[in-house]
């Protein structure tokens, strides 16, 4: 519903008195509320404004005695680690202790506050508490914004913080207390609003035309001019003089007075009235905000912007920035480097088009005005609060059918499907011509083998061909970044890797387990060019920068569905980054230069392989590489997606080069480029499963390091399924490296231990480890000990021995300094102790050591006769792993109410009354800690309607609706490769 844009003048209102509340993040929300504020104090109205923003953000632009400041912090936004990147976890401890601990204290003393100045209305950009203390006031309030607290910290209680999930709940309770939402561009899904009213852009009007602000600073009207404008947080940063191309100059914005800027930047002052700045430049570098949008749209400035991460709004104001043609994203490397000149000049050649009103700030104080002396607002029936009605708070998943509804923009709708609340989109046609099919290209090597997802993606790329980047339809980046990718009239190689359930076997396997693993049927392929640098198809930028540099190999990687995680959807880099003069650069720098920036860290998993096969094989890359991921293995759901892209990508690079490299040796390669370079400290059964595993068979695996011991058929009797409890896994988390901290101190002791019981043994006698005299030793054994005090994997203990000889002298807990103090190093490659935290031992060290034994039990129960008894034995073990999982502390609500789901239907009276269970065991699998669980039941109709079951009865307690995983795929090595090239037409 659009609101009317002016009042009614025969009859004048009376005064009133707003209370408007503003939250602390940024000046964004200060400098848009700031145009409500200036029209409702023009209508003659006070206004007490609540802010941590600076007075001079107001007093410089309303000189009146109707505006009240009050200096009051009430909320904290996001805190940011660095001028581009959310600290998480950070922001919901500090929300935690401004807004939670005092929260009595806050309302009380707003409520009192409220009344004494008899306020008529309270508004709120977007603080919380506000609408509750306006509540208990007896006051109506209304919400003026594009996005909400609830919306933003959900990702970050998923991704950081499952303790302070209280806190979404209770901000999107006192968000319902507002009466309703004056909605801006841009907007967010924002369930928490009962209504809904749109409103134009928010913008600050223009003081002076562009020629008299150049004019005061001495700016030519032919001289290009780019404004710098990523708020305070950068003041820094090391600007340079060749960043800029010939002859133009650089506004900084929020330079600290100490800062020396080269002479072709000019240094702003604090208070400098930015949009008339901005109007006076050419083009805009800098971070997205709705402040630095929504005034790039109504000015036409092209925007230069770089990725913030985990800025949860940014996917919306970034897509309506592209959708009206006025935004280009800069690479945050290219940023750091100081590579600016072809993202500028770009920019110059944009022809922004928002044509939209821009008195949002007059439309929204009209509204207001009317609110406060008694009028209803009623949006429609096709109000953003009704179209969102089916949205969850923790999650947002939209649970309606594909198409587009009416009233929702374009950019909207892009932005939905970045985030994943919306269906996946129908397939790609070709210039509106038939359907793009894998029969486009002639397979001159390998075999699909009636895959249906391997179908899929030749298809996909095959929609690539034809679609032209320049068009007018909008398409997403990364489709327009791969349809540049590949030279058709070239050879392309495919591989595929799947991700893997984890039956048995899990986080014991860096311990030497014996593991159980399943490659699933979802499943990541990469598609691969290798070509002459001179020849190879370039972005814009990376052809730049080779004009500088000339032509040297370089490595282009696009990620289809990277979106969905608000992440960068291309990365390249010159493969000569990769060498330190005659040789490839350490691991530990490669680790360092993919952290450089969050948004593309996840190209390590891929680039990464290049540098392994650089460091370990020796490999030369004289050539450049075209890269194209494509992975339906879903994110942070603890089935292996990372070893999937590893294992996929390394397979295409070894296809395209000729390498043969067998899958075991393969699995090995990966999992460096994850321990190393990525830093995540896995196991190598995930990619080992992915490189080695087949379709609808088991992995057996002993991990010492990695040695397959047999393929096991799954009984055409059991199946196997996955559930996804939505809470999302990593194995670079902080509880999974911990555990294997605490799992090789344990080893440590042990080993210990055993050196102490041999000197014990034979005190007049210092005893080397090798001396093979036992004669007087009988009680433990020489031999044993010998092998107990060398102990290289823990899973090589039996239980009989750690209960026997060392169990009772395993701390349930040691600080990592006592543990240094006493120990030395825990001897793990890939963790480090820290002094100042405390580490579980006793749990972590016990796990593996009875896992093997579990392990091995069901795996010989597998050949055992076809009896409920041995589905229940089965399904038991599976049980006692899960509470292993949880006493380490790898256990998560989510999963443990899954595998209770499981328990109550095996147990319940109806099943013993028709025929017995048909579930019978459950378990948390790979890393733990949220991701998913195994199921193990009866391959026939009802164990399948029960796992349906267990969905419905799972998204009724959570909202979430879990992902089975089932069916099985083959592994890369029984793959192969497919060679494929275009049939020419």
């Amino acid at each position: 519903m659009s609101a009317p844009g002016g009042g009614d003048e025969a009859a004048a209102p009376p005064h009133l008195v707003f209370a408007y509340y503003i939250t602390g993040h940024g000046f964004g929300h200060a400098t848009r509320a700031l145009e409500v504020v200036r029209h409702l104090i023009g209508a003659g109205h006070d206004v007490h404004v609540v802010t941590a923003a600076p007075e001079f953000v107001f007093t410089t632009e309303i000189d009146s005695p109707r505006l009240h400041l009050r200096r009051v912090l009430l909320d904290c936004g996001a805190v940011q680690a660095d001028a581009l990147t959310v600290d998480r976890l950070a922001s919901l401890e500090k929300y935690h202790q401004t807004a939670v601990v005092p929260r009595e204290a806050i309302l009380r003393t707003e409520v009192d506050w409220l009344n004494s100045i008899k306020a008529d209305l309270v508004v709120s950009d977007v603080v919380p508490v506000a609408c509750r203390a306006a509540a208990d006031a007896g006051i109506r309030s209304v919400c003026v914004t594009n996005f909400s607290w609830d919306f933003i910290y959900a990702e970050y209680v998923v991704a950081a913080g499952h303790h302070h999930r209280s806190i979404v709940w209770q901000i999107a309770e006192d968000y319902s207390h507002c009466e309703f939402l004056l909605r801006l561009p841009g907007y967010c899904p924002m369930p928490a609003f009962r209504d809904v009213i749109d409103v134009p852009l928010v913008v600050r009007r223009l003081h002076k035309s562009r020629s008299e602000v150049r004019k005061e600073l001495g700016i030519a009207d032919d001289v290009k001019v780019v404004i710098f404008n990523f708020g305070g947080q950068p003041a820094g940063w090391k600007l340079k003089r060749e960043w800029l191309p010939d002859g133009w100059l650089c506004l900084v914005c929020g330079a600290s007075d100490t800062q020396e800027l080269p002479p072709n930047y000019i240094k702003l002052a604090k208070d400098a009235y930015t949009p008339d700045l901005m109007a006076a430049s050419d083009c805009m570098l800098g971070k997205i905000g709705y402040g630095t949008v929504s005034e790039a749209l109504a000015y036409k400035l092209p925007f230069v912007f770089v990725r913030r991460d985990y800025f949860n709004e940014e996917p919306f104001l970034r897509n309506m920035l592209e959708h009206y043609q006025c935004g280009i994203e800069m690479i945050r490397r290219d940023l750091l480097t100081g590579h600016w000149k072809p993202y500028l000049q770009r920019a110059l050649t944009l022809q922004p088009r928002y044509d939209g009103p821009i008195n949002g700030g007059e439309v929204a104080a009209h509204i207001l005005q009317d609110t406060a002396v008694g009028k209803k607002y009623i949006s429609g029936k096709l109000s953003g609060a009704r179209r969102l009605r089916d949205a969850i708070v923790l999650g947002y998943q939209l649970q309606r059918a594909p198409g587009r509804d009416v009233g929702i923009p374009d950019w909207y709708s892009l932005s939905e499907k970045e985030i994943g609340v919306r269906p996946a989109p129908t397939p790609h046609k070709i210039n509106g011509s038939a359907e793009s099919s894998f029969e486009d290209f002639e397979i001159l090597h390998g075999d699909m083998q009636g895959l249906t997802d391997t179908m899929a993606f030749l298809t996909s790329l095959s929609g690539l061909v034809g679609s032209d980047p320049r068009s007018p339809e909008k398409q997403s980046r990364e489709r327009t970044a791969a349809s540049v990718l590949f030279d058709l009239e070239e050879e392309i190689y495919v591989a595929r890797a799947p991700g893997r359930l984890d039956v048995m076997g899990g986080i014991a396997d860096y311990s030497g387990s014996l593991v159980l693993q399943m490659p699933i049927r979802e499943a990541c392929h990469v598609a691969i060019q290798r070509s002459n640098p001179i020849k190879q198809k370039l972005w814009k930028h990376t052809e730049s920068r080779q004009l500088a540099n000339g032509a040297v190999p370089v490595l282009q990687i696009v990620s289809f569905g990277s979106e969905l995680s608000n992440r960068a959807p291309t990365f390249d880099m010159d493969l000569s980054d990769f060498m330190d003069g005659e040789k490839p650069i350490s691991y530990d720098r490669a680790k360092e230069y993919f952290s450089q920036d969050p948004s593309q860290k996840w190209a390590a998993y891929v680039a990464g392989t290049v540098l392994v096969l650089m460091t370990e094989l020796g490999v030369q890359f004289t050539d450049s590489m075209s890269i194209l991921v494509s992975s339906s293995v879903p994110e942070g759901k603890g089935v292996s997606s990372s070893a999937s892209v590893e294992v996929a990508t390394m397979s295409a690079i070894a296809a395209v080069y000729g390498l043969n490299i067998a899958p075991r040796d393969l699995a090995i390669l990966c999992q460096k480029v994850e321990n190393h370079i990525v830093g995540a400290p896995c196991g190598v059964m995930d990619q080992m499963t992915s490189a080695c595993g087949e379709a609808n068979k088991l992995l057996a695996m002993v991990c010492q390091p990695a040695e397959v011991k047999e393929l096991v058929s799954i009984p055409t009797h059991i199946r196997f399924w996955g559930l996804d409890s939505g809470i999302r896994h990593s194995v670079g988390g902080t509880d999974y490296g911990s555990v294997r901290v605490g799992t090789y101190m344990g080893r440590k002791m042990i080993k210990c231990a055993a050196s102490d019981l041999l000197l014990q043994s034979f005190p007049s006698t210092p005893m080397q480890l090798g001396d093979t005299n036992s004669d007087g030793y009988e009680e433990h054994g020489v031999d044993l000990l010998k092998s107990e005090a060398s102990l290289e994997y823990l899973c090589n203990l039996p239980p009989h021995r750690y209960e026997a000889a060392y169990a009772r002298d395993i701390p349930e807990i040691i600080t990592g300094g006592a543990f240094l103090e006493k120990y030395g190093d825990h001897n793990d490659a890939v963790t480090v102790v820290d002094a100042k935290r405390s580490y579980s031992v006793k749990a972590p060290t016990r796990h593996p050591i009875y896992e093997n034994f579990r392990v091995e039990a069901f795996k010989a129960l597998l050949t055992a006769a076809k009896t409920d008894e041995q589905l229940s034995a089965l399904g038991e073990l599976m049980y006692q792993c899960h509470y292993s999982y949880n006493a380490c502390g790898l256990g998560s609500d989510g999963t443990d109410r899954l595998v209770n789901l499981v328990q109550e239907i095996q147990h319940r009276k109806s099943t013993s009354q028709n025929g017995g269970p048909s579930l019978f065991g459950a378990k948390i699998t790979g890393g733990g800690s949220g991701g998913s669980v195994c199921v193990i039941g009866k391959n026939c109709l009802k164990s399948s309607d029960e796992i349906f079951e267990i969905q419905k009865r799972y998204k009724a307690a959570t909202g979430y609706l879990p992902i089975v995983f089932e069916g099985s795929s083959p592994g890369a090595g029984k793959f192969g490769y497919l060679k494929i090239r275009w049939r020419s037409t």
